[in-house]
């Protein structure tokens, strides 16, 4: 017989709310502080698994893709705008409020996040109105995709792997989940979550 399922590990970028500083963000914000582009990226991809492991801080991580050269804006209006790029999902962020109380799941954050906008966009979004805890790669040092992180989570959880559904929408991470005996969602929207989620009793 199945175990019932006692709790869902979910990811926050994409499924709750849009990324934290992702490509978009990033072309944007070159756009507005008139930033060279390339030189950005490059420098981004060489240091930013380093912040979201929580080995430098923001400040730090601005120091070496934004502010290596004099620029004409400060660093808290570029932070500001990389704060407000964040949106939440409301209807993703409804049902799993309410399908953790009808069910009385124990609800899990697994994401990779550089601290500083990982704790603004649980403060903001009131995330932990309805997560238990949070596994982010900035606290525990391990980021996806390596296995670890859900090794840890899972333990922090006290749950058996069979006991778990992950939501995540990089097929990649929900591949990684399955593989240690966890179930995985490719999340896509809030409906067909919804529709994949009823087999499982997990329903409103």
């Amino acid at each position: 017989m199945a175990k019932k399922i006692t709790t869902l590990f979910l990811d926050i970028g994409g499924v709750l709310l849009t990324d934290g500083w992702g490509r978009d963000s990033r072309e944007l914000a070159a756009e507005k502080f008139k930033l060279n582009l390339p030189e950005m990226e490059l420098r981004h991809t060489l240091t930013f698994d380093t912040y979201e492991l929580g080995k430098l801080t923001l400040d730090e991580y601005l120091d070496r893709t934004v502010f290596y050269e004099k620029r004409a804006f400060t660093k808290k209006e570029f932070r500001d705008f990389m704060f407000a790029r964040s949106r939440p999902f409301p209807d993703m962020i409804n049902f799993i409020t309410t399908l953790k109380k009808k069910h009385n799941l124990k609800i899990a954050v697994v994401s990779n996040e550089g601290r500083e906008l990982n704790a603004y966009r649980i403060k903001e979004f009131r995330l932990a109105d309805f997560i238990d805890f949070f596994v982010s790669s900035c606290f525990v040092h391990f980021r996806k995709p390596d296995a670890d992180i859900f090794k840890v989570a899972l333990d922090i959880a006290h749950v058996n792997p069979e006991e778990v559904i992950y939501i995540e929408d990089r097929p990649m991470f929900v591949s990684i989940a399955e593989s240690l005996g966890i179930k995985g969602i490719h999340h896509t929207n809030c409906e067909s979550t919804i529709t994949i989620l009823k087999p499982f009793g997990l329903t409103l």
